[in-house]
């Protein structure tokens, strides 16, 4: 196995404790070996943190304190990353098995590429078992994210020099922050990417984005302010196609 890169997986919590142990144990459980996890907890008040503690050892730095939310937390945690590339996986996600990074790495390292990202299944919330929906990148090309495109942001993994170029997630934004930063990485500034055409991660229902129609609506107007922040223009439809993708999600 050629361990040329290291790796660091950014874990933000909070009160995250009937799901935390499931994300942890599949970073910790990856084949590959040149890894660091940070996890930056916003102050739990729950079993979170002594869940946590009990796999310290696998830990590279844990940081709890109270912060400005999730992508503050992510900020920080890619500050603190020592790594060549970084991963963030939700304390709601977990890697669907242990050779997920090795695959990732391999690609990197195949393809001399600044990213690579691949697919994502949401699963119910209680049977992880149970496939909601199969989120399936395809191929990238620029232009995409103006027909409404954008990679799955838990199976985005991009070199940490990308982040010390092009900056962080932007913090004025609350629920497509994630969004943003990838429309500023591979549309504004065309990082390139690679996609690697598998399933990578298994997120739980009731994200941040899509917990309710009232959510959806402020991350849709988030979504137009992404393309403001950057200078850039969406065509007239760009904003419709991309919920309208997410429903062709349901009938595949």
């Amino acid at each position: 196995m050629n361990l040329t890169f290291k790796i660091s997986v950014i874990t933000a919590t909070f009160n995250s404790a009937s799901t935390i142990e499931s994300t942890l144990l599949s970073i910790i459980n990856q084949d590959y070996q040149n890894k660091e996890l940070i996890v930056i907890d916003g102050g739990s008040t729950d079993e979170t943190l002594s869940i946590i503690e009990k796999y310290k050892s696998s830990i590279s730095i844990i940081i709890s304190e109270k912060d400005n939310g999730i992508y503050d937390a992510l900020n920080k945690g890619i500050s603190l990353a020592t790594g060549d590339v970084i991963a963030i996986l939700h304390s709601d996600d977990f890697y669907i098995h242990n050779k997920v990074i090795s695959n990732v790495i391999e690609t990197f390292i195949n393809f001399k590429s600044d990213s690579v990202y691949g697919d994502l299944i949401y699963v119910d919330r209680f049977d992880t078992n149970r496939i909601i929906r199969k989120w399936i990148s395809g191929n990238y090309k620029h232009g995409k994210f103006i027909q409404g495109w954008m990679p799955p942001h838990p199976s985005f993994f991009v070199k940490k020099e990308c982040y010390d170029r092009y900056g962080k997630f932007n913090l004025s934004l609350k629920s497509s922050a994630d969004y943003e930063l990838m429309l500023r990485f591979l549309h504004k500034h065309k990082i390139t990417t690679v996609y690697l055409n598998e399933f990578l991660v298994k997120m739980r229902i009731g994200g941040q984005s899509n917990v309710s129609l009232l959510n959806r609506l402020k991350a849709n107007r988030e979504d137009k302010l992404a393309w403001k922040l950057n200078n850039i223009k969406p065509a007239f439809y760009t904003l419709l196609f991309k919920p309208l993708r997410k429903l062709i999600q349901f009938i595949r």
